[in-house]
């Protein structure tokens, strides 16, 4: 009967001992995971942070004057004369 009380003795306390190391493998799990969440929500930070900085460069260099100041400067584009209009009129029968 004692050979029987102590191998339940030890079954308990290897059932102790395996949750508290499940508990600590667990809680570190989660603390690794709650970093990597930390980083990860940092990095969409940064990243909506340059989205919208280059929404921004992309206003600037595609505003009507600049388009207009290289298309004269680089293309040598020029306005039309008024006699090279020609205007077209759709019939809506």
């Amino acid at each position: 009967m004692k050979a029987r009380s102590a191998a339940t003795v030890f079954i308990l306390l290897a059932m102790v001992v395996g949750s508290a190391i499940g508990v600590v493998y667990s809680k570190h799990k989660s603390r690794r995971l709650f970093i990597q969440l930390q980083e990860l929500q940092q990095e969409r930070d940064q990243l909506k942070t340059e989205w919208g900085k280059l929404q921004l460069e992309q206003g600037a260099w595609a505003t009507h004057g600049r388009v207009e100041r290289i298309a004269r400067e680089r293309l040598e584009m020029r306005m039309p004369r008024p006699g090279d209009v020609v205007i077209l009129s759709i019939d809506s029968r």
